[in-house]
């Protein structure tokens, strides 16, 4: 029997449809009116969501598209092609004394009270599968489908954890995307057996409900070496979050980092030699920076082949307590910049990114009450700069700003009306080219895929090294491979731009390019759910890499 709240809900919904709403202001309307009708308080997008589903269930209403997407907690969740899910680390010893890094007990370093993947993951002491369990079914609550998930595990230095959790860690996540059942005794387990079970886990995944396509871990620069890498990607990991903050060995050394920028370059282009996908941790406003020498910064490493990265986060740094470099404010050597001198510097940064960068992020949610007054408090900084920029006239080029997401002019897109664009590029000993699919004026990003020809003078090097696997001597490497839009079930049929062959013309299209070099082997690394994709092409898995070889 339907109790009061249900049927108030499924009110809501009715009278939705009935004056066929298509905006937030017209579900804002309803709930007003029905909380003010029963004297309730208003309803969340997620107990209507539900409400629709049952009525739809019961037959009693028939199934809209519209209003789904209406009652769809932030939509934007969802609109890169698969839904992202940050599981936290224990606190653990941190080996760097960063000058701008909060150190708060109970939470890895780097990390504070407030921020909301932290409290999620306090409240769950830690636990990665329910971390992974709760965070899916919040999602799924809030309509975003969870089938195709970016696992982005995060807490200081994955690099520095001890081995067995690490291996431990990942295995709970799989088995959480898995369903499988939370075993407590896993960590009685030695770390050989939790190997095993951990890949029994992976393969496992490549069928399961929610697949893990990408995964990916945050670490140091100078923690990074052969061995290293190798052991992150037997854990599944496809793409490397690399805490570089500047690329200035002064600045480097002012802000105690422990490492010089040599150590950057280096393992940037060891990860890209092992397919990862490469994204730099950049931070504004540091101790003895300024704007200018950001921006030059940020110059060098959009244009030195020695760096060149995938995608950047890049977070102005923000003033706590917590950090040593509060007595740097504190004995007036240190200033945070303002709010218009951020903008500006950020504007200047965007202007210069090339179109190979996506710019994930530009602003940690650290809770403004921590941030010392006159330090950086704009929670919406992107929506800011999207402002200035259309009072501007001028657009972003990074892949986020133009990936096609849910605009509506390309609901039913034609693929008539799609173009294939090449990028050549040097970066880190080898040739990148970058493919997309994009509207004639470049406006809207469908679908990418980075291919990486590592130059002869690095495949000798590595052929000597015993340690570098086999698999990937003289091989060309995809790095990448994302079709962009919202997010579409595996199975699905006639999506707007997911499973229509894009991402297959993109991998033909790279190995033609590969094999016209002299390759006559090409290796793709996949996250374990994508597996079976790259199967149906002709791949087949061989030291956690999908590889095939280009016949003549």
């Amino acid at each position: 029997m339907k109790n009061d709240n249900e049927k108030n809900n499924q009110l809501i919904i009715k009278e939705l449809l009935n004056i066929n709403a298509y905006s937030a202001d017209d579900l804002a309307m309803v709930k007003r009116k029905i909380s003010k009708l029963k004297k309730i308080p208003c309803s969340t997008n997620i107990a209507l969501l539900k409400a629709y589903h049952n009525l739809v269930k019961e037959k009693s209403i028939a199934p809209n598209k519209n209003l789904e997407k209406l009652l769809t907690t932030r939509p934007v969740r969802s609109l890169s092609g698969v839904v992202n899910v940050s599981v936290l680390t224990k606190p653990y010893p941190c080996p760097g004394n960063c000058l701008y890094c909060p150190n708060t007990p109970n939470f890895p370093r780097s990390y504070l009270p407030g921020e909301p993947a932290a409290e999620r993951a306090k409240k769950l002491n830690f636990d990665p599968y329910l971390q992974i369990q709760k965070r899916l079914e919040m999602l799924s609550l809030g309509g975003h489908p969870t089938d195709k998930i970016e696992v982005r595990i995060i807490g200081a230095t994955w690099s520095a954890y001890p081995k067995k959790y690490q291996v431990w860690f990942c295995k709970k996540i799989f088995d959480a995307c898995n369903q499988d059942k939370n075993n407590s005794n896993d960590k009685k387990l030695s770390e050989a057996n939790l190997w095993k079970k951990l890949k029994i886990a992976q393969k496992k995944n490549e069928k399961a409900k929610h697949r893990i396509v990408a995964l990916s871990f945050e670490t140091r620069p100078d923690y990074i070496d052969i061995k290293e890498a190798e052991r992150m990607r037997q854990l599944g990991a496809t793409k490397i979050e690399l805490g570089v903050q500047a690329v200035d060995d002064n600045i480097l050394k002012q802000n105690q980092r422990g490492h010089g920028v040599k150590e950057i370059i280096q393992a940037t282009q060891i990860l890209k030699n092992f397919g990862f996908k490469v994204s730099y941790q950049m931070m504004l406003n540091l101790y003895d920076s300024s704007p200018e020498k950001d921006i030059q910064m940020f110059q060098e490493i959009f244009n030195n082949p020695d760096f060149k990265p995938d995608c950047l986060k890049i977070y102005p740094c923000a003033l706590v307590k917590q950090a040593a470099l509060y007595q740097k404010y504190q004995q007036g050597k240190y200033s945070p910049c303002s709010k218009e001198v951020l903008i500006n510097t950020l504007k200047a940064i965007k202007k210069i990114t090339p179109r190979y960068v996506r710019i994930e992020r530009i602003i940690r949610d650290i809770p403004s009450p921590l941030i010392v007054e006159g330090g950086t408090k704009i929670s919406n900084l992107r929506q800011v700069l999207e402002q200035e920029m259309q009072k501007e006239n001028w657009h972003c080029q990074c892949i986020r700003c133009r990936e096609v997401q849910n605009k509506k002019e390309n609901e039913k897109i034609s693929l008539k009306n799609i173009y294939l664009f090449q990028e050549d590029y040097e970066a880190s000993n080898g040739k990148e080219i970058l493919l997309t699919f994009e509207d004639k004026k470049r406006k809207y990003l469908y679908s990418l895929l980075r291919l990486r020809l590592p130059f002869q003078n690095i495949l000798k090097f590595y052929s000597s090294t015993n340690s570098f696997p086999s698999e990937l001597k003289k091989t060309a490497l995809i790095r990448e491979l994302h079709t962009y839009g919202p997010t579409a079930l595996i199975n699905k049929k006639n999506a707007p731009v997911q499973h229509r062959g894009l991402g297959k013309k993109l991998i033909y299209k790279a190995e033609k390019i590969a094999k016209q070099a002299g390759y006559k082997k090409i290796a793709i690394i996949s996250g374990a759910g994508v597996r079976d994709y790259y199967r149906r092409l002709g791949y087949r898995l061989k030291n956690g890499y999908m590889i095939k070889l280009l016949k003549s």
